[in-house]
């Protein structure tokens, strides 16, 4: 019943859909409609899906938003129905369409932010996107973000969500990044909505020869998020940085989802993820790390810590290899500890207050992952992790 009223919808208003996007969108829409037809939403039972009902989460009956995306067109930004380049070999191209969020994105999705970079371009200042949810009754967003960087080219992109009323939100995302050879992309995601919204967000990145990525998710404030994010070193030489922070408490839901695949050799991948989990909040991440037949000399480390500040709070990590070449060097590692308590002691005598320790071992604890920000970020950032904690 819940894939029935998505199909009744799209088939309701497929015409409008249409007429206010554009060729290279519409082209998918019916394939889409067929796999998610087909498929429907994944259940727990589904081992990618464990730690998070997605079915649950669309369950609810959610105005539908239709409306293109509100974006000011700059040297590099600009909806995908103003692209002055072919758009044919990028869109939904990398993307999982076989999951059933990424179908009903490429159903609904009536717009699309580009961002593209010419061959030996530098963007000079950091790209900064800001995804406002308002509204007066509960809304699903689907939004729809492709990223292009040519040979040589170099950007760096905030995209920030906020939630400005009290209502219920649903948003669906799905970007599709695409790193040329000796590209530079570095993505940096801010989440700091409410209890009420709920984020279910794919990511896919493709990184060609010698190209350099750093990903970073970064969950502040929120209800219910699922990350999942897939990069693929397809060319050789190619280097990823893949990283996560969350501070969650109350009962705030948080599921990492990482597959980075390693095709080519001579390509290094380096993951870190951390959480703070207080009140009866819950995190997952589960990360794999394949590589393939033929990626030699391939070096991948993969990291996740955990700290649980309460008795009440639960976490659930599953780290991955999967390696099928014999000239590698990989680890992974996970752990979930407690607060210190001697650490505790020894700050409160001397004079630290028991709430400024927890503080402090806290934002100590996630340290390590602000260190992967730019300079000239990393002090706001440090400034809003704190803030978070001291919220908890």
């Amino acid at each position: 019943m819940k894939n029935n009223q998505y199909i009744e919808f799209y088939t309701e208003v497929r015409d409008t859909i249409a007429q206010r996007s554009c060729p290279v969108m519409n082209a998918h829409r019916e394939e889409a409609l067929r796999i998610f037809s087909e498929h429907g939403f994944p259940s727990k039972k589904v081992e990618r899906y464990k730690y998070t009902d997605v079915a649950q989460d669309f369950a609810p009956d959610y105005g539908i938003q239709l409306s293109p995306i509100a974006t000011e067109r700059t040297e590099f930004c600009r909806s995908v129905k103003e692209a002055d380049i072919d758009l044919a070999p990028y869109y939904n191209n990398i993307a999982d369409n076989g999951d059933a969020v990424v179908a009903l994105n490429t159903m609904l999705a009536v717009d699309a932010l580009l961002i593209h970079v010419p061959r030996n371009t530098r963007a000079k200042h950091p790209i900064q996107i800001n995804n406002v949810l308002k509204g007066k009754q509960d809304t699903m967003t689907n939004r729809r973000v492709l990223i292009v960087a040519e040979e040589h080219a170099e950007v760096k992109l905030l995209f920030c969500d906020h939630a400005a009323d009290d209502q219920q939100f649903l948003t669906t995302q799905v970007m599709e990044v695409y790193a040329g050879p000796d590209s530079s992309i570095e993505i940096y995601g801010l989440e700091e909505t409410h209890q009420r919204n709920t984020l279910v967000a794919n990511t896919y990145i493709r990184q060609a020869d010698r190209s350099q990525v750093r990903h970073n998710l970064i969950t502040l404030h929120n209800g219910k998020t699922r990350q999942t994010t897939h990069l693929t070193l397809a060319g050789e030489g190619a280097e990823c940085w893949a990283n996560g922070a969350v501070i969650a408490d109350k009962d705030q839901h948080v599921d990492n989802n990482t597959l980075i695949d390693h095709k080519a050799p001579n390509c290094t991948s380096n993951e870190m993820y951390k959480y703070v989990l207080d009140g009866k909040a819950t995190g997952a991440f589960a990360g794999r790390i394949l590589v393939r037949e033929g990626a030699q000399k391939t070096a991948s480390k993969e990291t996740n810590a955990n700290l649980c500040a309460t008795r009440t709070a639960r976490m659930y990590t599953q780290p991955m290899l999967e390696i099928y070449a014999d000239d590698v060097k990989c680890s992974h590692g996970a752990t979930i500890g407690r607060l210190n308590e001697e650490e505790q002691f020894y700050m409160r005598s001397r004079g630290i207050t028991l709430e400024d320790a927890r503080v402090l071992q806290m934002i100590s604890f996630i340290a390590p992952v602000l260190e992967n920000i730019p300079e000239d970020e990393r002090e706001a950032v440090a400034a809003k992790f704190e803030e978070a904690v001291r919220s908890i």
